[in-house]
């Protein structure tokens, strides 16, 4: 990706923000110190100041100013005027000892610079003002010391900074650089797609981050989307195939008839055949046409609590008397619990399991037992329809549920091979797991529907 490009991208903006924000955070602990230590310094000054005076002080005997001019003139010489000003005068003002002239100072503890004191060069001192017998005393010590250890933490905050600076930056450029180039590979992914390449999927790094839950995401999106389509084609391969003959059954229909007219005979035989023959073919478009509304899932905007124990037992009511005149049985046992409420759309619940009864009454032979089971499994509701007929092989039993899809030995009974089809199609709308299953011997339909709270 070009350096431009990074520069304004999200991951590179997010990472560098959250460097500026630790590099303020920074900024203001940095300042937050040096303030605390400045302080501390001058404290310890101000502490170092006093010792020194109350120890020259202490050095004055009653009416003997000897000691505490010796004391002062020790005090100058050892420490000199550019560490520390020491200075004794009388009441007059005149000096009597010290390395610097009196100042004009009242008691107390002052900030003076050199200028103020007569010293040369632009220094600033802590001095105490103070009168020992009679005498006014200077003590100071100069800032040097505290402007020296302030400094060394102030040049290693800068240079601290400056560091901090560089490897935020270069990190953000790192961060931004790792992160553009899985969205990277996302866009080529997408754009893949979007020329076709359905199979195409985003590698996952498998850390479980941000960008990998919406990388799985896509990817499962993208699993749908080309299921959708693999299911588009082979509805337009079976549309083709499977109406072709009853189309063409149809114009011959026609034609007979017209040619019957022609001669005078009686066509109405004719024409009911065809008026039967668009009925069917109306509706196996119309199933289609409702199997495409069912998967785009706008119809969960109309779930409500449904009790599957009363929509189950209802329809076992009204097809028993069907299954019967086809020679059938079909009994309905239920849980021990009077109801098992689920979220979802009792139309279409309905319609699921009567599509399963009249499946096994179409295409199984008399004496068929057909049975209705529904039992309660932890949270979810377990509805079973089972029968004793001649089963479905194991390697047809997914592609049963593909549209138009019917087996070589159902090819002679009624139906258009989308009864299951709109089974799967009302299941994967409940968000239920669907399995078809041995029944030994027979077919085991089994849908798990989660209760509603």
């Amino acid at each position: 990706m070009p350096r431009a490009n990074l520069l304004r991208s999200t991951p590179f903006r997010l990472a560098l923000t959250f460097g500026l924000l630790f590099i303020t955070a920074f900024f203001v602990a940095g300042v937050i110190t040096y303030r605390t230590l400045e302080r501390g310094l001058t404290r310890q000054l101000d502490e170092s100041v006093n010792a020194t005076y109350l120890a020259v002080a202490s050095t004055f005997s009653q009416n003997d100013a000897e000691d505490l001019i010796a004391a002062v003139n020790t005090y100058a010489s050892l420490h000199g005027a550019g560490r520390g000003v020491f200075s004794l005068a009388d009441a007059s003002g005149k000096r009597l000892a010290g390395n610097l002239a009196p100042p004009a100072l009242s008691e107390g503890l002052w900030d003076v610079d050199s200028d103020d004191l007569g010293l040369p060069g632009n220094k600033k001192y802590r001095a105490r003002v103070g009168i020992v017998g009679g005498n006014r005393l200077v003590v100071g010590q100069s800032f040097s010391e505290r402007d020296r250890l302030a400094n060394i933490l102030l040049i290693s905050l800068g240079w601290s900074a400056g560091l901090i600076v560089v490897i935020a930056f270069a990190g953000a450029m790192f961060v931004a650089a790792r992160a553009q180039g899985r969205l990277d590979a996302v866009a080529r992914t997408m754009e893949d797609v979007s020329n076709g390449q359905l199979a195409t999927r985003i590698r996952l790094k498998g850390n479980g981050d941000d960008i990998d839950r919406v990388s799985d995401h896509i990817n499962h999106a993208l699993d749908r989307l080309s299921g959708l389509v693999d299911g588009m084609r082979q509805v337009s391969a079976d549309i083709a195939h499977e109406l072709k003959t009853p189309l063409n059954r149809l114009k011959m229909t026609l034609e007979d008839a017209a040619d019957k007219d022609e001669r005078g005979q009686p066509v109405a035989s004719l024409l009911a055949e065809a008026r039967a023959e668009s009925d069917q073919i109306n509706a196996t478009f119309e199933a289609l046409l409702r199997i495409s509304q069912l998967e785009a899932g706008t119809r969960r905007t109309r779930f409500q609590p449904v009790d599957l124990v009363d929509v189950m037992s209802s329809v076992a009511e009204i097809y028993a008397d069907v299954a019967e005149d086809e020679g059938h049985s079909l009994q309905f046992s239920g849980p021990d619990a009077k109801s098992a409420m689920v979220m979802g759309d009792r139309e279409l619940l309905t319609q699921l399991f009567v599509n399963l009864i009249e499946n096994a009454i179409n295409h199984c032979p008399p004496g068929t037992a057909i049975q209705l089971g529904l039992e309660i499994e932890g949270g979810a509701a377990l509805a079973t329809v089972t029968d004793s007929g001649p089963g479905i092989p194991a390697h047809e039993r997914e592609k049963v549920f593909r549209r138009l899809y019917r087996l070589d030995k159902s090819r002679t009974t009624p139906g258009s091979g989308l009864g299951l089809s709109l089974v799967r199609a009302i299941s994967d709308l409940h968000f239920a797991e669907l399995s078809l299953e041995d029944n030994r011997p027979g077919v085991r339909v089994a849908l798990s529907l989660p209760l509603s709270d």
